[in-house]
């Protein structure tokens, strides 16, 4: 697979309460009232509120009885994960048409290399511009209030404090060389805290970015361990992660469409099942372990249901890549009747490496693509030890008694 490339420069798009906002382009007139997200993954806690909503005292985290307590004009919106989803990688389409290195963050939150850009659009203002032209051509349709924030910046985490602080539909450029003096005033809310290390630092007096570089690094280590040396390289500007561009995989994609719609677990199980079975015999799977897949469902009446994993081993194993959806399926599932149904594998990883011939997906890497997986764990072998160390066992005295004469070893070549 080839490596995803990266740059130094960064700018970050960001779009606060996406998914809200996209609703909001979906329902005429929501913009103007108090609005909530229910969670996906329950139906009586609240996700996203919307800026009106917060004024009345509306909280993400509230149960809808707290939150209509509070606020008995909110309206309460199902959440449609797939669409959001589907705006979000049109963002990240509309990005590439300015740079090839586009690394999305979450939904709403996106980074773009500029390296080399200078030489098409000159300087990080005029680079900025031409992506605030990108966006609005995007933007159309979409929210008032779901215009951007822009940051320009080296590294990921300059450019993400920059959109943070800039205005509505506008950019904050933070030249090369003045990052510290940028970063001094900030609040240390923008570094990626944990309520009680954010808690700890504030009772320490402790609110700016360049307080917290004021104070000794290892000071700093030794109170809050590894967290707190990143926060404070952070917060000092030590740190430059540079963005690193995604290469688009092709998903391989098994979709079933009920007709009549099925609400049942054990039916949806068993045909979550069926559609593992059909992607995995897929012609372009040969030879690869899945890394990533969707599942999502269209729900009857409207909305939807999705559910993203990232599996820790690559497999090409049925029941371990069922698993994890099928806890999703028990621990959260769909709040309606389920109309279609789509499995995506969208990751994958080669169906051997560094020995993984071995490893307990073995028979399925072999069955994908045995005779490439023998031949790179053969090479891997021979690279290590600098010599051939495999051999196929033959019979060459079948009277014999004696083991040593019956057989022997030959080289292996697969």
């Amino acid at each position: 697979m080839s490596r995803h490339p990266t740059s130094a420069l960064a700018a970050c798009v960001w779009i606060p309460l996406f998914p809200l906002r996209c609703e909001e382009a979906r329902h005429e007139g929501l913009a103007g009232s108090p609005s909530a997200l229910l969670a996906p993954d329950t139906t009586r806690r609240l996700w996203q509120v919307s800026p009106l909503a917060r004024h009345t005292g509306v909280k993400p985290g509230m149960t809808v009885s707290q939150a209509i307590g509070l606020c008995p004009t909110l309206r309460l919106l199902e959440p449609d994960p797939v669409h959001y989803d589907e705006q979000f990688a049109k963002l990240l389409s509309a990005l590439t048409e300015v740079s090839p290195v586009v690394e999305p963050a979450e939904l709403g939150l996106a980074y773009v290399g500029t390296d080399g850009l200078e030489g098409i659009h000159g300087s990080a203002e005029k680079i900025v511009e031409t992506i605030k032209r990108t966006l609005e051509c995007w933007n159309v349709g979409m929210s008032e209030a779901s215009s951007f924030r822009l940051g320009w910046g080296v590294g990921k985490f300059i450019a993400w404090v920059a959109a943070s602080r800039a205005k509505r539909s506008e950019a904050i450029v933070v030249p090369i060389g003045e990052e510290q003096k940028f970063l001094a005033s900030q609040p240390i809310a923008v570094l990626p805290l944990d309520p009680d290390i954010h808690r700890r630092l504030r009772q320490l007096g402790i609110r700016t970015l360049g307080a917290l570089a004021a104070l000794p690094e290892e000071a700093i280590a030794a109170q809050f361990g590894s967290v707190g040396r990143r926060l404070w390289l952070l917060a000092a500007g030590r740190i430059s992660e540079r963005v690193v561009g995604r290469i688009s995989p092709e998903p391989i994609v098994a979709a079933l469409t009920f007709f009549t719609p099925i609400g049942e677990r054990e039916l949806l199980i068993h045909s979550l099942d069926q559609l593992i079975a059909r992607a995995l015999r897929h012609p372009r799977r040969i030879g690869w372990r899945v890394h990533a897949l969707r599942l999502r469902a269209d729900i009857e009446g409207g909305g939807s249901w999705l559910a993203t994993i990232l599996l820790k081993d690559p497999t090409a194993d049925g029941v371990r890549i069922a698993a994890p959806l099928k806890t999703r399926l028990e621990q959260s599932p769909p709040t309606g009747a389920v109309e279609r149904l789509v499995l995506e594998f969208t990751a994958f990883a080669p169906g051997t490496s560094e020995l993984q011939l071995f490893a307990r997906d073995a028979q399925a890497a072999a069955r994908a693509g045995q005779q490439r997986a023998l031949q790179t764990a053969a090479r891997e072998i021979r690279m290590r030890i600098k010599r051939s160390s495999l051999y196929h066992i033959i019979e060459v005295q079948p009277w014999s008694r004696l083991p040593e004469r019956r057989y022997a070893l030959i080289d292996y070549e697969p």
